[in-house]
């Protein structure tokens, strides 16, 4: 599923970016990369989407998050 798909307070891991050199170089430069763990703060609509990951709150465009496929964690 699309990280823009998650509904906050979901926990899930990345499983693949998608494969356009810049975009890969600079999400993994913010520290999402394949087998990243993070955890969904807020996801409103028109809005960016809010994720803590390795220690970081970061928020990310909705455009982006349509590029990373992710899987919850139970």
């Amino acid at each position: 599923m699309k990280l823009s798909e998650f509904k906050a307070e979901t926990e899930g891991v990345v499983k693949t970016l998608a494969d356009d050199g810049k975009f890969i170089s600079r999400i993994t430069s913010i520290g999402m990369s394949e087998g990243a763990r993070f955890e969904v703060i807020k996801n409103d609509r028109n809005m960016p989407v809010l994720i803590y990951v390795r220690n970081t709150l970061l928020a990310l465009n909705r455009k982006d998050c349509e590029k990373i496929e992710a899987e919850v964690i139970a």
